[in-house]
């Protein structure tokens, strides 16, 4: 099985990344070191998850002592809500360059459909989801993704990016977004893991030679420190999947992971620990059978944790759902 997603016919993303929310910043620099010498080519940033600098540390330290080269390494970041109007895009992104210390990125997604007020650079970085710190609310504009879109486009011609994406969108905002679009969605990145399979999503994607990225791949795991998920909630305690990982001498999230990708996804599995990040990667010397693929889809409870339409009311005190 190939260790890329294609893309467009373009085998180029590797499908097992590391994914960077919610590591400390005092971590990400090592974290990074640690996967690009263990092999990860692969990293997923963004601006929201507020570790980009110490991100752009590890990479350069691992560029300069020869652990890879830049154009072997995909490195993904995304655009946050704050900067949806057209003008407001390319300093975004050009501030994640200068964090990253690169001269490009690979992939550039639109991080979800939510608009809100834009908050300057300089004022708050990264801004987060308030307008003012002090009153706790979301506060929206009035944005067509068509004039994002446009933007973001126009960061592709100038060479900042390599390929643009999004991320969060469903079928009928990734088909409005086609018949408009220029240049296509190369990559749509969203929740995905056993309990939330949306297979008519990654057939539609795969359609229109979409990639697809599932984030959050081992599902409920970086949601209980945040009060968003239970431990009881965990799809490694399943049975099937135990009995699975049991009978290829794996882990239950090696056989989760490797579900993943077997399914023409790639994973960007999070872990803030230097340990798991071999096992995370170790998923190319087993394949999972056509009814062991099944058994695990069959798990699917359309659960999903990372919901603004739940977590937006309960922390912002603004009701946004976007999936309905």
């Amino acid at each position: 099985m190939s260790t890329h997603l294609e893309i467009a016919g373009i085998p180029s993303l590797p499908s097992v990344g590391l994914g960077l929310w919610k590591i400390d910043r005092e971590q990400a620099a090592q974290m990074v070191i640690s996967a690009l010498e263990v092999g990860y080519r692969h990293l997923d940033c963004a601006c929201d998850y507020g570790n980009e600098a110490e991100v752009g540390e590890g990479l350069h330290r691992a560029l300069e002592s020869g652990i890879c080269q830049r154009d072997e390494v995909w490195v993904t970041s995304k655009l946050w809500n704050t900067y949806h109007r057209p003008e407001h895009v390319r300093p975004a992104i050009e501030r994640s360059l200068r964090d990253l210390r690169l001269d490009y990125l690979d992939l550039y997604l639109i991080h979800f459909p939510i608009t809100l007020k834009y908050v300057p650079i300089e004022s708050r970085y990264p801004p987060g989801w308030f307008y003012e710190e002090t009153d706790g609310q979301m506060q929206t504009d009035r944005v067509p993704i068509a004039d994002t879109w446009g933007a973001m486009e126009e960061l592709h011609r100038a060479g900042l990016v390599k390929h643009i994406g999004i991320s969060n969108f469903g079928c009928s905002l990734i088909r409005d977004l086609l018949s408009y679009a220029t240049i296509r969605p190369s990559v749509l990145q969203v929740e995905s893991h056993p309990y939330l399979v949306q297979p008519k999503l990654l057939r539609y994607c795969q359609s229109e030679n979409i990639g697809y990225v599932a984030f959050s791949p081992l599902g409920a795991g970086s949601y209980v420190p945040l009060g968003m998920a239970q431990e009881s909630e965990s799809v490694l305690t399943e049975p099937t999947v135990v009995r699975i990982a049991q009978a290829h001498s794996k882990t239950p999230a090696q056989v989760v992971l490797r579900w993943g990708i077997q399914r023409g996804t790639a994973v960007i599995p999070k872990t803030a620990r230097v340990t798991r990040l071999e096992e995370n990667l170790s998923l190319y010397d087993f394949e999972l059978t056509a009814a062991e693929m099944l058994a695990i889809s069959q798990l699917d409870k359309h659960q999903r944790f990372n919901d603004p339409g739940v977590f937006c009311e309960q922390a912002f005190g603004s009701f946004y759902p976007i999936y309905e």
